[in-house]
Protein backbone atom coordinates (compact mmCIF):
# COMPACT_ATOMS: atom_id res chain seq x y z
CA UNK A 1 0.00 0.00 0.00
CA UNK A 2 0.86 3.13 -0.66
CA UNK A 3 0.89 6.79 1.35
CA UNK A 4 -1.71 7.70 -0.43
CA UNK A 5 -3.84 4.88 -0.17
CA UNK A 6 -3.34 4.65 3.56
CA UNK A 7 -3.91 8.45 4.17
CA UNK A 8 -7.25 7.66 2.03
CA UNK A 9 -8.31 4.82 4.05
CA UNK A 10 -7.67 7.05 6.99
CA UNK A 11 -9.96 9.41 6.30
CA UNK A 12 -12.55 7.22 4.41
CA UNK A 13 -12.85 5.69 8.31
CA UNK A 14 -12.97 9.18 9.97
CA UNK A 15 -15.23 10.07 7.62
CA UNK A 16 -17.95 6.93 8.02
CA UNK A 17 -17.34 7.43 11.85
CA UNK A 18 -18.59 11.05 11.54
CA UNK A 19 -21.64 9.43 10.32
CA UNK A 20 -23.11 8.97 13.34
CA UNK A 21 -23.13 12.98 14.11
CA UNK A 22 -24.15 13.95 10.00
CA UNK A 23 -27.26 11.55 10.83
CA UNK A 24 -28.08 14.18 13.93
CA UNK A 25 -27.58 17.02 11.66
CA UNK A 26 -29.55 16.22 8.68
CA UNK A 27 -30.10 13.01 5.89
CA UNK A 28 -28.90 14.43 3.73
CA UNK A 29 -25.88 15.59 5.04
CA UNK A 30 -25.73 11.59 6.43
CA UNK A 31 -26.06 10.20 3.01
CA UNK A 32 -23.27 12.75 1.39
CA UNK A 33 -20.70 11.73 3.87
CA UNK A 34 -21.45 8.18 3.85
CA UNK A 35 -21.29 8.18 -0.10
CA UNK A 36 -17.79 10.63 0.57
CA UNK A 37 -16.22 8.02 3.34
CA UNK A 38 -17.41 4.72 1.25
CA UNK A 39 -15.81 6.06 -1.95
CA UNK A 40 -12.32 7.61 -0.43
CA UNK A 41 -12.33 3.60 1.50
CA UNK A 42 -12.90 1.27 -1.98
CA UNK A 43 -10.34 4.26 -3.68
CA UNK A 44 -7.36 3.12 -1.29
CA UNK A 45 -8.03 -0.51 -1.54
CA UNK A 46 -8.29 -0.70 -5.27
CA UNK A 47 -6.30 2.40 -6.55
CA UNK A 48 -9.91 3.61 -8.31
CA UNK A 49 -11.56 6.77 -7.85
CA UNK A 50 -14.38 7.80 -9.31
CA UNK A 51 -14.56 10.79 -9.13
CA UNK A 52 -10.98 11.36 -9.76
CA UNK A 53 -11.79 9.91 -13.10
CA UNK A 54 -14.50 11.96 -14.07
CA UNK A 55 -12.94 14.87 -13.04
CA UNK A 56 -9.69 13.76 -15.51
CA UNK A 57 -11.93 13.26 -18.33
CA UNK A 58 -13.79 16.79 -17.63
CA UNK A 59 -10.06 18.08 -18.29
CA UNK A 60 -10.21 19.32 -14.17
CA UNK A 61 -7.79 17.27 -12.89
CA UNK A 62 -4.49 15.43 -14.36
CA UNK A 63 -4.96 11.22 -13.66
CA UNK A 64 -1.61 9.83 -13.24
CA UNK A 65 -2.25 5.99 -13.84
Amino acid sequence: MTMEHIIRAIAGTFILLSLGLGYLMSPYWFLFTGFVGLNLLQSAFTGWCPMETFLGKLGVVRVNH
